[in-house]
Protein backbone atom coordinates (compact mmCIF):
# COMPACT_ATOMS: atom_id res chain seq x y z
CA UNK A 1 0.00 0.00 0.00
CA UNK A 2 1.53 3.50 -0.94
CA UNK A 3 1.35 6.42 1.06
CA UNK A 4 1.36 10.01 -0.07
CA UNK A 5 4.31 11.73 1.02
CA UNK A 6 6.35 8.85 1.73
CA UNK A 7 8.98 7.86 -0.25
CA UNK A 8 11.75 5.50 -0.35
CA UNK A 9 15.46 6.56 -0.76
CA UNK A 10 18.92 4.19 -1.46
CA UNK A 11 21.13 4.81 1.65
CA UNK A 12 24.85 3.75 0.33
CA UNK A 13 25.97 0.36 -0.66
CA UNK A 14 24.55 -1.04 2.36
CA UNK A 15 21.04 -0.96 0.45
CA UNK A 16 19.31 0.20 3.34
CA UNK A 17 16.08 1.34 2.45
CA UNK A 18 14.26 4.15 4.70
CA UNK A 19 11.12 6.63 4.35
CA UNK A 20 11.93 9.98 3.72
CA UNK A 21 8.99 12.22 4.71
CA UNK A 22 9.37 15.14 2.17
CA UNK A 23 5.49 16.08 2.22
CA UNK A 24 2.73 15.83 4.61
CA UNK A 25 0.70 13.10 4.49
CA UNK A 26 -2.65 13.66 2.69
CA UNK A 27 -4.99 10.84 3.38
CA UNK A 28 -6.73 10.04 -0.37
CA UNK A 29 -11.03 10.33 -0.06
CA UNK A 30 -12.67 7.88 -1.77
CA UNK A 31 -16.26 7.67 -2.21
CA UNK A 32 -17.77 4.01 -0.47
CA UNK A 33 -20.57 4.32 -3.99
CA UNK A 34 -17.80 5.01 -6.55
CA UNK A 35 -19.77 8.34 -7.37
CA UNK A 36 -19.07 11.63 -5.53
CA UNK A 37 -21.75 13.82 -4.23
CA UNK A 38 -22.06 16.79 -7.19
CA UNK A 39 -24.05 17.73 -10.37
CA UNK A 40 -27.38 16.97 -10.00
CA UNK A 41 -27.22 14.53 -7.20
CA UNK A 42 -25.71 17.96 -4.93
CA UNK A 43 -28.56 20.35 -6.63
CA UNK A 44 -31.32 17.13 -5.55
CA UNK A 45 -29.58 16.53 -1.88
CA UNK A 46 -30.03 20.16 -1.28
CA UNK A 47 -33.24 20.63 -2.23
CA UNK A 48 -35.12 17.59 -0.75
CA UNK A 49 -32.94 17.55 2.78
CA UNK A 50 -31.91 21.27 3.36
CA UNK A 51 -34.60 24.33 3.57
CA UNK A 52 -31.76 27.25 3.21
CA UNK A 53 -33.17 27.63 -0.37
CA UNK A 54 -36.18 28.55 -2.32
CA UNK A 55 -36.30 25.44 -3.78
CA UNK A 56 -35.95 23.15 -0.36
CA UNK A 57 -38.62 25.51 1.38
CA UNK A 58 -40.94 25.08 -1.54
CA UNK A 59 -40.14 21.03 -1.28
CA UNK A 60 -40.88 20.87 2.25
CA UNK A 61 -44.32 22.41 2.52
CA UNK A 62 -45.70 20.85 -0.30
CA UNK A 63 -43.79 17.47 1.32
CA UNK A 64 -45.99 18.58 4.90
CA UNK A 65 -49.40 19.27 2.77
CA UNK A 66 -49.26 15.96 0.89
CA UNK A 67 -48.69 14.11 3.69
CA UNK A 68 -51.42 15.91 5.60
CA UNK A 69 -53.74 15.24 2.63
CA UNK A 70 -52.55 11.59 2.47
CA UNK A 71 -53.82 10.97 6.17
CA UNK A 72 -56.69 12.97 5.72
CA UNK A 73 -57.82 10.51 3.26
CA UNK A 74 -57.46 7.70 5.11
CA UNK A 75 -58.95 8.68 7.52
CA UNK A 76 -62.03 9.91 5.39
CA UNK A 77 -61.97 6.21 4.73
CA UNK A 78 -62.45 5.02 7.87
CA UNK A 79 -65.89 6.74 8.01
CA UNK A 80 -68.55 4.02 6.26
CA UNK A 81 -70.29 6.53 4.73
CA UNK A 82 -67.52 8.69 3.36
CA UNK A 83 -65.56 5.37 2.01
CA UNK A 84 -69.29 3.96 0.82
CA UNK A 85 -69.84 7.16 -1.50
CA UNK A 86 -66.46 8.19 -2.30
CA UNK A 87 -64.79 4.70 -2.21
CA UNK A 88 -63.46 5.59 -6.08
CA UNK A 89 -62.17 9.03 -5.61
CA UNK A 90 -60.33 7.97 -2.20
CA UNK A 91 -58.68 4.97 -3.81
CA UNK A 92 -57.77 7.32 -6.52
CA UNK A 93 -56.34 9.43 -4.70
CA UNK A 94 -54.30 7.08 -1.84
CA UNK A 95 -52.69 5.81 -5.05
CA UNK A 96 -51.73 9.00 -6.62
CA UNK A 97 -50.04 9.62 -2.69
CA UNK A 98 -48.14 6.50 -2.80
CA UNK A 99 -46.63 7.03 -6.50
CA UNK A 100 -45.60 10.08 -5.05
CA UNK A 101 -44.34 9.46 -1.83
CA UNK A 102 -42.56 6.44 -3.64
CA UNK A 103 -40.72 8.69 -6.38
CA UNK A 104 -39.93 10.60 -3.36
CA UNK A 105 -38.41 7.64 -1.73
CA UNK A 106 -36.54 6.88 -4.78
CA UNK A 107 -35.19 10.75 -4.74
CA UNK A 108 -33.83 10.68 -1.87
CA UNK A 109 -32.21 6.62 -1.99
CA UNK A 110 -30.88 8.43 -5.75
CA UNK A 111 -29.00 11.99 -3.88
CA UNK A 112 -27.45 10.70 -0.56
CA UNK A 113 -23.83 9.34 -0.15
CA UNK A 114 -24.82 6.21 1.23
CA UNK A 115 -28.26 4.27 0.68
CA UNK A 116 -28.30 1.79 2.50
CA UNK A 117 -27.47 3.81 5.41
CA UNK A 118 -30.53 6.57 5.07
CA UNK A 119 -32.78 3.37 4.58
CA UNK A 120 -31.95 2.03 7.55
CA UNK A 121 -32.34 5.57 9.26
CA UNK A 122 -35.41 6.06 11.38
CA UNK A 123 -36.98 8.72 8.62
CA UNK A 124 -35.43 6.14 5.77
CA UNK A 125 -37.74 3.71 7.43
CA UNK A 126 -40.68 5.66 8.61
CA UNK A 127 -40.53 6.77 4.57
CA UNK A 128 -40.57 3.21 3.54
CA UNK A 129 -43.40 2.33 5.90
CA UNK A 130 -45.59 5.02 4.40
CA UNK A 131 -45.88 3.31 1.02
CA UNK A 132 -45.94 -0.16 1.38
CA UNK A 133 -48.95 -0.76 3.30
CA UNK A 134 -50.92 0.38 -0.40
CA UNK A 135 -48.60 -2.40 -2.14
CA UNK A 136 -49.45 -4.96 1.03
CA UNK A 137 -52.95 -4.36 0.40
CA UNK A 138 -52.69 -5.41 -3.33
CA UNK A 139 -51.92 -8.82 -1.12
CA UNK A 140 -53.30 -8.40 1.82
CA UNK A 141 -56.67 -6.66 2.16
CA UNK A 142 -56.88 -4.45 5.35
CA UNK A 143 -52.93 -3.60 5.10
CA UNK A 144 -54.06 -0.16 4.40
CA UNK A 145 -55.11 0.76 7.62
CA UNK A 146 -51.07 0.89 8.38
CA UNK A 147 -50.71 3.91 5.77
CA UNK A 148 -50.94 6.33 8.82
CA UNK A 149 -47.34 5.85 10.03
CA UNK A 150 -46.96 8.74 7.33
CA UNK A 151 -47.91 11.03 10.06
CA UNK A 152 -44.82 10.12 11.95
CA UNK A 153 -43.02 12.14 9.03
CA UNK A 154 -44.60 15.33 10.14
CA UNK A 155 -41.72 15.35 12.95
CA UNK A 156 -39.83 17.22 9.64
CA UNK A 157 -42.04 20.22 10.91
CA UNK A 158 -39.29 21.77 12.44
CA UNK A 159 -37.25 22.58 9.09
CA UNK A 160 -40.03 23.08 6.91
CA UNK A 161 -40.65 26.77 7.20
CA UNK A 162 -37.25 27.74 7.42
CA UNK A 163 -37.32 28.53 11.26
CA UNK A 164 -33.74 28.06 12.29
CA UNK A 165 -34.80 29.78 15.81
CA UNK A 166 -36.96 25.93 15.99
CA UNK A 167 -34.35 24.12 14.93
CA UNK A 168 -32.08 25.56 17.09
CA UNK A 169 -34.41 25.61 20.47
CA UNK A 170 -35.00 21.71 19.39
CA UNK A 171 -31.53 20.93 19.76
CA UNK A 172 -31.19 23.11 22.51
CA UNK A 173 -33.52 21.59 24.57
CA UNK A 174 -32.41 17.71 23.66
CA UNK A 175 -28.79 18.25 25.16
CA UNK A 176 -30.69 19.95 27.75
CA UNK A 177 -31.98 17.09 28.75
CA UNK A 178 -28.90 14.93 28.11
CA UNK A 179 -27.31 17.11 30.23
CA UNK A 180 -29.81 17.06 33.24
CA UNK A 181 -30.30 13.37 32.99
CA UNK A 182 -28.88 12.34 36.40
CA UNK A 183 -30.43 15.49 38.19
CA UNK A 184 -33.81 14.11 36.92
CA UNK A 185 -33.25 10.52 37.96
CA UNK A 186 -31.80 11.78 41.52
CA UNK A 187 -35.09 13.73 41.44
CA UNK A 188 -37.66 10.71 40.51
CA UNK A 189 -35.97 8.67 42.86
CA UNK A 190 -36.68 10.90 45.76
CA UNK A 191 -40.32 11.39 44.68
CA UNK A 192 -40.45 7.80 44.45
CA UNK A 193 -39.51 7.68 48.02
CA UNK A 194 -41.75 10.11 49.10
CA UNK A 195 -45.14 8.34 47.81
CA UNK A 196 -43.69 4.92 49.06
CA UNK A 197 -43.62 6.54 52.24
CA UNK A 198 -46.56 8.19 52.10
CA UNK A 199 -48.66 5.76 50.55
CA UNK A 200 -47.71 3.13 53.13
CA UNK A 201 -48.45 5.76 56.10
CA UNK A 202 -51.68 6.11 54.21
CA UNK A 203 -52.46 2.31 54.09
CA UNK A 204 -52.01 2.10 58.32
CA UNK A 205 -54.49 5.33 58.43
CA UNK A 206 -57.50 4.75 56.49
CA UNK A 207 -56.89 0.60 56.20
CA UNK A 208 -58.74 -1.42 53.53
CA UNK A 209 -62.23 -0.25 54.76
CA UNK A 210 -61.74 3.29 53.39
CA UNK A 211 -60.71 1.56 50.02
CA UNK A 212 -56.98 1.90 50.62
CA UNK A 213 -56.98 -2.05 50.35
CA UNK A 214 -52.90 -2.43 50.09
CA UNK A 215 -49.84 -0.66 49.73
CA UNK A 216 -49.68 -0.45 45.66
CA UNK A 217 -52.98 0.86 45.92
CA UNK A 218 -51.95 3.37 48.32
CA UNK A 219 -48.92 4.36 46.21
CA UNK A 220 -51.15 5.26 43.08
CA UNK A 221 -53.35 7.24 45.08
CA UNK A 222 -50.16 9.29 46.43
CA UNK A 223 -49.14 9.29 43.07
CA UNK A 224 -52.14 11.01 41.62
CA UNK A 225 -52.31 13.21 44.67
CA UNK A 226 -49.23 14.18 44.40
CA UNK A 227 -49.37 14.92 40.88
CA UNK A 228 -52.25 17.29 41.97
CA UNK A 229 -54.16 14.91 39.18
CA UNK A 230 -56.75 13.42 41.79
CA UNK A 231 -58.89 11.37 39.97
CA UNK A 232 -61.32 11.10 43.21
CA UNK A 233 -61.88 7.12 42.97
CA UNK A 234 -60.13 6.73 46.30
CA UNK A 235 -60.45 9.89 49.03
CA UNK A 236 -59.50 9.49 52.83
CA UNK A 237 -62.60 9.72 55.25
CA UNK A 238 -60.06 10.06 58.36
CA UNK A 239 -58.98 13.93 59.99
CA UNK A 240 -55.56 12.12 59.79
CA UNK A 241 -55.16 10.77 56.74
CA UNK A 242 -56.97 14.32 54.80
CA UNK A 243 -54.40 16.32 56.82
CA UNK A 244 -51.79 13.86 54.87
CA UNK A 245 -53.36 14.45 51.74
CA UNK A 246 -52.88 18.30 51.98
CA UNK A 247 -49.70 18.20 52.62
CA UNK A 248 -49.05 16.01 49.83
CA UNK A 249 -51.28 18.42 47.43
CA UNK A 250 -49.19 21.60 48.73
CA UNK A 251 -45.64 19.28 48.23
CA UNK A 252 -46.95 18.00 44.83
CA UNK A 253 -47.01 22.16 43.74
CA UNK A 254 -43.45 22.46 44.64
CA UNK A 255 -41.89 19.54 43.24
CA UNK A 256 -43.64 20.20 39.77
CA UNK A 257 -41.41 23.36 39.38
CA UNK A 258 -37.90 21.04 40.24
CA UNK A 259 -37.74 19.36 36.95
CA UNK A 260 -38.97 22.83 35.10
CA UNK A 261 -35.94 24.40 37.20
CA UNK A 262 -33.25 21.71 36.38
CA UNK A 263 -34.03 21.58 32.36
CA UNK A 264 -34.38 25.54 32.08
CA UNK A 265 -30.75 25.75 33.98
CA UNK A 266 -29.38 23.76 31.28
CA UNK A 267 -31.00 25.42 28.87
CA UNK A 268 -29.83 28.70 29.91
CA UNK A 269 -26.19 26.95 30.00
CA UNK A 270 -25.91 25.45 26.50
CA UNK A 271 -27.85 28.02 24.37
CA UNK A 272 -25.50 29.25 21.53
CA UNK A 273 -25.18 32.66 20.05
CA UNK A 274 -24.62 31.87 16.71
CA UNK A 275 -27.27 30.88 14.57
CA UNK A 276 -27.91 26.85 13.21
CA UNK A 277 -29.16 25.95 9.70
CA UNK A 278 -30.90 23.11 8.19
CA UNK A 279 -27.23 22.44 6.62
CA UNK A 280 -26.76 18.68 6.91
CA UNK A 281 -23.73 16.29 6.77
CA UNK A 282 -23.62 14.59 3.42
CA UNK A 283 -22.12 11.32 5.19
CA UNK A 284 -24.38 11.40 8.44
CA UNK A 285 -26.93 13.31 7.41
CA UNK A 286 -26.49 15.10 10.74
CA UNK A 287 -28.73 18.72 10.57
CA UNK A 288 -27.80 21.78 12.22
CA UNK A 289 -24.45 23.15 11.18
CA UNK A 290 -23.38 26.79 11.52
CA UNK A 291 -22.91 28.35 7.99
CA UNK A 292 -19.30 29.35 8.76
CA UNK A 293 -18.89 25.63 9.54
CA UNK A 294 -16.43 23.67 7.68
CA UNK A 295 -16.44 19.85 9.00
CA UNK A 296 -19.11 17.97 10.27
CA UNK A 297 -19.87 18.31 14.74
CA UNK A 298 -20.87 14.36 14.01
CA UNK A 299 -18.73 12.61 12.21
CA UNK A 300 -16.11 15.22 11.34
CA UNK A 301 -16.75 15.04 7.42
CA UNK A 302 -15.90 17.65 4.78
CA UNK A 303 -19.17 19.76 4.55
CA UNK A 304 -20.24 21.24 1.19
CA UNK A 305 -20.29 25.27 0.20
CA UNK A 306 -23.22 26.56 2.06
CA UNK A 307 -26.06 27.22 0.14
CA UNK A 308 -28.44 30.06 1.02
CA UNK A 309 -31.43 32.46 -0.32
CA UNK A 310 -29.57 34.79 -2.00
Amino acid sequence: MLLSGFHWRHNGPNHCLRFDVTQPYIPVQRDHLGKPLQGWRLKLYTIIFEADTRAGQRFDRWLIALILASVAVVMADSVPSLSARFSRILGTLEWIFTVLFTLEYLARLACVRHPARYARSFFGVVDLLSVLPTYLALLLPGAHVLVDVRVLRLLRIFRVFKLTAYVSEYQTLVSALVASRRKILVFLSVVLMIVLIMGTLMYLVEGPEHGFSSIPTSVYWAITTMTTVGFGDITPRTDLGRMIASLMMLLGWGTLAVPTGIVTSEMTAQRQNRPTTTRSCHECLTEGHSPEARHCLHCGAKLPPYQHLS
